[in-house]
């Protein structure tokens, strides 16, 4: 049995996404489908090397030593056709994290800070909580596809913007950025002086035939402007293993946002998470290859089932991340009516549009890394309901 068709049971293992059922949906026989956590083990070469760490049973503080930066150099250079150096890299738990260090180290209270609506949620609060302005520059939606609308993008950028944070693969929508579309974000920033952080953490999650294109590979004057975040957390599910990385080509940004990260005290990876990025990176690779096969046959399972069974559900054409993002608005129903319908009626927690911005009220996000005997029961979950709701 391949190891993604095997059902793991979940509960009780302090998991978010299947132990806060009744806090999330208020219902603890709801098919958790939310959250952006796989229900898919880690490579097996990555388990053997936590337990070989752990049987030495000391974990005090950690050195992230060449043979983890090389591990990386080598990731990104075969993956992403991108040549790094080892000193351009910055260490801490979480990308998020990462976020909220460069919107400090770069910006000033009262900044704009411009982001592509809908969203991941915690863009807003990385910007402001910390006095910055968020500044939309909403993703255009066509058919069932999403583009870029550049008038807009430049309009915004002359508002005084001074930072943008770019979402590739973006979340929800999952578009995997072309190039055209990567150097025309970044020519108009260079234009207006505006400096890019490019949260990247889907960067491996792309489908079979598509290309992603780290934004600061383009050309050393991109990445002298770009701050760019990256972690294997959503590439292996190792979120709770807190383990990312950050690439600075400029060292004085680079030294900026090490003081940053110095003085919050997020400069470390934890002695496990240590482990688990070298381990995935030097020996993950066939395990991804195959995951990415199943999410793209899970995609178009769902897309048959949902389209085919019902006239009210249009599934967002993506080229990465195990995220699909779902059009209800045929239901006639708002954001929290959608969220108890699918919660109470058809019995499945997804993640509610709206909260990725106003872009997303008639939207629900649908996480589709889990086994094929998971994925059905959740579909045929929402096909019942909504057919018996018509």
């Amino acid at each position: 049995m391949s190891i993604f068709k095997k059902v793991h049971d979940r509960t009780n293992t302090r998991s978010v996404k299947w132990d806060l059922r009744e806090t999330i949906f208020q219902a603890n026989d709801v098919l958790p489908m939310w959250v952006a956590d796989m229900d898919f083990q880690a490579p097996q070469a990555v388990n053997d090397a936590l337990i070989e760490r752990a049987k030495h049973g000391i974990y005090g503080y950690t050195v992230i030593d060449d043979d983890v930066r090389n591990a990386i150099i080598s990731w990104i250079s075969k993956r992403h056709n991108w040549d790094i150096q080892g000193d351009w890299l910055s260490f801490s738990s979480g990308v998020v994290a990462s976020l909220h260090m460069a919107v400090q180290a770069f910006t000033e209270p009262g900044d704009g800070i411009l982001i592509q609506t809908p969203v991941y949620t915690p863009f807003y609060s990385v910007i402001e909580s910390h006095d910055r302005k968020v500044v939309k520059n909403p993703l255009q939606q066509n058919d069932r596809s999403y583009q870029i609308d550049f008038a807009d993008f430049e309009e915004k950028l002359k508002t005084g913007v001074k930072a943008f944070i770019l979402c590739s693969p973006h979340n929800p929508v999952g578009r995997v950025w072309t190039e055209d579309e990567l150097k025309e974000m970044a020519r108009l920033c260079l234009k207006h002086d505006v400096i890019i952080l490019s949260d990247e953490i889907h960067a491996d999650l792309i489908y079979p035939g598509e290309t992603h294109t780290p934004i600061a590979s383009l050309s050393d004057e991109i990445a002298a402007q770009t701050i760019t975040f990256m972690s294997p957390s959503k590439t292996f599910n190792l979120a709770g293993l807190q383990a990312s990385y950050i690439i600075t080509t400029d060292k004085q940004k680079r030294d900026l946002l090490d003081n940053q990260l110095n003085n919050q005290g997020h400069h470390m990876i934890n002695a496990m998470g240590n482990t688990a990025l070298e381990a995935a990176y030097q020996y993950g690779e066939e395990w991804l290859d195959e995951l990415r096969t199943v999410l793209k046959e899970n995609k178009a399972y769902v897309i048959e089932r949902l389209e085919g069974e019902t006239n009210k559900l249009k599934v967002t054409r993506s080229e990465g991340t195990y995220l699909l993002w779902i059009d209800c608005s045929e239901l006639g129903m708002n954001s929290k009516k959608l969220k108890t319908f699918m919660s109470r009626t058809a019995g499945v927690g997804l993640n509610t549009g709206a909260d990725y911005g106003e872009e997303g009220e008639f939207f629900m996000r649908m996480n589709i890394a889990c086994p094929r005997e998971t994925l059905q029961v959740g579909v045929e979950r929402i096909i019942k309901a909504i057919n018996n709701h018509q």
